[in-house]
């Protein structure tokens, strides 16, 4: 089974299916305990990677490289890529979703920002127009063979975002999301336009979206939550307060529980599990 469609089947299982966002190797290595699909977050990656924010810095070649060091170590994981506007090309799109599958990714996100791009939940979003939209995104769809994609919309408009939801339904795309969406009343609007179309929807800390239960989204008829950042934004306050401490303590590093701390110990035993997940599979068994 393809990794395109064990991601497609999960969507399509009743109830809603989390993705967490990570945006290096020790997030994906903690994430993978809990979950067992992952969202690879352009937000958390420009951060991550560049040190920059998510407005179309990010290199195509630095996130397929990403990707295939995620496969490798996650061979088992739903890996869902945020891809943005496909970097800006439709051609480029294509490559990138060809490089993508053929590495082992689960499917892509393809969005309808025009350039200077921002997060989904940032002011001062612009859309392409919407054939153009749908030019790129009908390339994208004939050029991947297994590959689940998500259409997602940016519009900020209530008229253009029905408008651009039940155009995104009508195609081949496996998924629509609506972006920066502000209400569960807009949710349902959106699940009423899109029909039998499994839904997305986008949880960020501190964005516009509500913040919602699983089984509050599955009972608004969403089929798949992305969790674009809590690994980034957890590690950035743990980070933030041990090194106040240790700058409080003169130096002096904590005394670490030996069943509950976090020290060398605990950490090469996260990291040793994944060279387990890289051993081969009994013949017969994988993907």
């Amino acid at each position: 089974m393809t990794y395109g469609k064990m991601l497609r089947e999960q969507i399509a299982a009743p109830g809603t299916t989390p993705l967490i966002g990570v945006h290096d190797m020790y997030s994906a290595s903690i994430a993978a305990a809990h979950y067992d699909g992952m969202f690879v977050s352009g937000f958390g990656f420009a951060a991550s990677y560049y040190g920059l924010p998510d407005i179309g810095f990010i290199a195509w070649p630095d996130m397929v490289a990403f990707v295939q060091r995620l496969r490798g170590a996650f061979p088992r994981h739903h890996l869902l890529v945020d891809i943005d506007d496909g970097y800006v090309d439709p051609e480029v799109a294509c490559h990138v979703v060809k490089a993508l599958e053929r590495i082992g990714a689960s499917g892509v996100i393809l969005e309808d920002q025009k350039r200077p791009r921002r997060c989904g939940h940032a002011d001062g979003k612009q859309v392409l127009p919407l054939e153009e939209y749908l030019a790129k995104l009908e390339q994208v769809l004939a050029t991947r063979q297994d590959l689940v994609v998500v259409a997602r919309t940016d519009a900020t408009d209530e008229e253009d975002i029905l408008r651009r939801a039940k155009a995104l339904a009508a195609t081949d795309a496996d998924v629509v999301l609506v972006d920066g969406i502000r209400s569960v009343e807009w949710i349902r609007r959106v699940r009423d336009v899109v029909g039998d179309k499994p839904l997305l929807f986008n949880q960020i800390a501190g964005g516009k979206s509500p913040r919602l239960s699983l089984t509050e989204l599955a009972e608004t008829g969403v089929n798949v939550a992305i969790y674009s950042t809590p690994c980034l934004f957890a590690a950035h306050e743990a980070m933030d307060a041990a090194l106040a401490e240790l700058k409080r303590a003169d130096g002096r590093l904590p005394q670490v529980d030996a069943d509950r701390g976090i020290g060398v110990q605990a950490s090469t035993r996260l990291l040793e599990r994944n060279l387990a997940h890289r051993r081969p599979e009994p013949a017969g068994a994988g993907v």
